[in-house]
């Protein structure tokens, strides 16, 4: 098995597809915790909404 060289090893793509999944998920982590209170309060009126649209069915 043959050692590879550092430049063979930076211009190595594999995996490039899996980190980028992660720094995704990271940054919408990060948004989620940062706007947590914003988006607890949008989900709940909406499911205000949807209760009071029920109730007049």
């Amino acid at each position: 098995m043959k050692c590879k060289g550092f430049r063979e090893l930076i211009t190595e793509e594999e995996g490039m597809g899996t980190v980028e999944v992660i720094l995704i998920i990271v940054v919408l982590v990060g948004l989620v915790v940062i706007f947590k209170k914003e988006i607890v309060e949008i989900v709940n009126d909406l499911f205000d909404k949807i209760s009071k649209q029920t109730n007049k069915i």
